[in-house]
């Protein structure tokens, strides 16, 4: 078990009468209990608060009328992983596969992995399955992409990463989860708070479903797993944006953070040993 303390800090110049959907807040999970948790908004306005979902994703409904709008949110979280051997970790036949992660397999907005099966097959076809060949996934597009802000935007899909060979944990991410569903493995993304991260920032990863549960990985290497804190959870990230506007308004500052309180150490190198998940 892990305490973990998040936030963010959100301002925005509003200058029209806009509506705001928020995504920022912890999900709570059998394996991620929120002990503390606020939520300060200023100006005070009426919101509305709904969870959704199967991994309990808290999203937060609001309308804002012209003026300078900031979002305060912090939680304490008690962080429970599941560690398994590697090698014991196989890929199901898809008749072998429940009914629920069949969705994760299907081609989305940011993951057009019905374009890249022949790409992918050429690449880890002859990589051993299981936990393995998504490492490999993850080894390759960390050698391959290289990690820049700014290089990207809300356009930017998997096959434009792959063609530009550059972006951000979102890109890397989304061009993961589009090579695994080529190759028959069910993936989704992550948005997230991640513990060392830098700069800090809300972080994008993914899960792979492999023999019976889901695993985190990260193809950025940016950050330990063990340190990641679940917001949303979704085909891509148009499922997991923190922040959705319908109006004008323009973020002028933001902080993020996620701080461990106990134990105080995670070793990333050690993570690389065995297989994490904090979900079914």
């Amino acid at each position: 078990m892990r305490t973990i303390q998040v936030g963010c800090d959100l301002t925005y110049i509003v200058s029209t009468p806009t509506s705001f959907l928020f995504n920022v807040a912890a999900a709570r999970t059998a394996y991620q209990t929120i002990s503390a948790e606020t939520l300060q908004l200023s100006p005070a306005v009426n919101y509305e608060e709904k969870i959704l979902g199967l991994e309990a994703a808290k999203l937060h409904r609001l309308t804002v009328e012209p003026c300078e709008f900031r979002l305060q949110y912090t939680a304490t979280i008690e962080l429970r992983h599941e560690r398994y051997d590697i090698s014991e970790i196989s890929e199901s036949e898809y008749a072998e596969l429940p009914i629920e992660v069949l969705p994760y397999l299907n081609p989305s907005r940011y993951c057009e992995s019905d374009r890249l099966g022949h790409f992918a097959a050429r690449l880890f076809d002859n990589v051993p399955p299981g936990f393995s060949r998504v490492t490999a996934i993850c080894d390759w597009i960390n050698s391959n992409i290289d990690y820049q802000l700014g290089t990207s935007n809300v356009s930017t899909s998997a096959c434009d990463v792959l063609i530009q060979r550059v972006g951000v944990c979102r890109d890397y991410a989304h061009l993961a989860i589009a090579f695994c569903r080529a190759l028959c493995i069910p993936a989704r993304y992550i948005s997230g708070y991640a513990v060392d991260l830098q700069p800090p920032d809300f972080h994008g990863f993914f899960e792979a479903y492999l023999g019976s549960r889901w695993y985190l990985f990260d193809a950025t290497r940016k950050a330990p797993v063990e340190g990641f804190v679940r917001i949303g959870t979704g085909r891509d990230a148009a499922d997991a944006s923190f922040a959705t506007l319908i109006g004008c308004a323009n973020l002028i500052n933001m902080a993020v953070w996620a701080d461990q309180t106990a134990p105080n150490f995670i070793d990333i190198k050690s993570e690389l040993q065995a297989a994490v998940s904090t979900t079914l």
